[in-house]
């Protein structure tokens, strides 16, 4: 759960997803740079229909909150561990909705933010399940720093979205890029699940992503929605 202002309106706004549901391979340079992400599934072949996976609501953090990186990772001794960062435009749910028409997708969207898709890529090598635990850590989901009203936003599919480490550019590209565009996913989101109020779809990240360790500064930046940024810390063996 995270509570963010609703932009130009003085309120807030609390998310409170039942589910999340991010897309991999969204981005045609992300593809490209399979090679040296080293991920299982993560090929160079363009998918023909919307790569889905999970992150669970325990990965939600707000502005300014600390993305930790778990102390257990250190039991398995990883040779290279790696915790990458992913900038992406999130979109969050107004009403349950299922099989939703590509042409009234946009209605179900009460808004847009800013999302990092945080992701341990060892565990998505090393898990024969495939990507779940790697995507689902406590705080590898940051969200904000608001949400701008679906209204407010003239066209979502045509945002520059950038990702700074410490200070750095590290991802820059423009939401225009997607392979699968806004309506397309919801359509096929809502087929295959029914969405709810407050559900999140994170809509994939470009080339560019990562890795992350103590003392890093992640920002995502996304035009017309502003700055998401968020320090990184070690946990400590217990």
């Amino acid at each position: 759960m995270v509570t963010l202002p609703v932009s130009g309106s003085g309120e807030t706004y609390t998310i409170t997803p039942t589910k999340i549901i991010a897309l991999g391979l969204n981005y045609r340079d992300h593809i490209a740079e399979s090679l040296s992400v080293k991920v299982q599934g993560f090929t160079t072949e363009v998918p023909e229909e919307p790569v889905l996976f999970p992150k669970t609501p325990n990965v939600l953090i707000g502005p300014d909150e600390p993305i930790i990186i778990p102390a257990f990772l250190n039991a398995y001794a990883f040779e290279q561990p790696r915790v990458d960062h992913e900038a992406e435009l999130a979109l969050i749910i107004k009403d349950q909705c299922k099989h939703v028409p590509e042409s009234s997708a946009m209605d179900v969207i009460l808004g847009y933010t800013c999302m990092n898709d945080v992701s341990q890529r060892n565990l998505q090598n090393h898990d024969r399940s495939g990507w779940f635990r790697g995507k689902s850590l406590d705080t590898f989901g940051p969200i904000g720093p608001c949400v701008i009203l679906s209204d407010d936003i003239d066209d979502p599919q045509n945002l520059d979205i950038v990702c700074r480490k410490n200070g750095r550019k590290v991802q820059s590209s423009n939401t225009r890029h997607m392979i699968f565009p806004i309506p397309e996913i919801i359509a096929f989101v809502s087929r295959n699940f029914t969405l709810m109020p407050g559900d999140i779809i994170a809509t994939g990240t470009p080339s560019g992503v990562g890795p992350l360790k103590h003392g890093d500064v992640v920002e995502v930046e996304i035009e017309n929605i502003g700055i998401l940024r968020n320090p990184v810390i070690q946990e400590k063996p217990e």
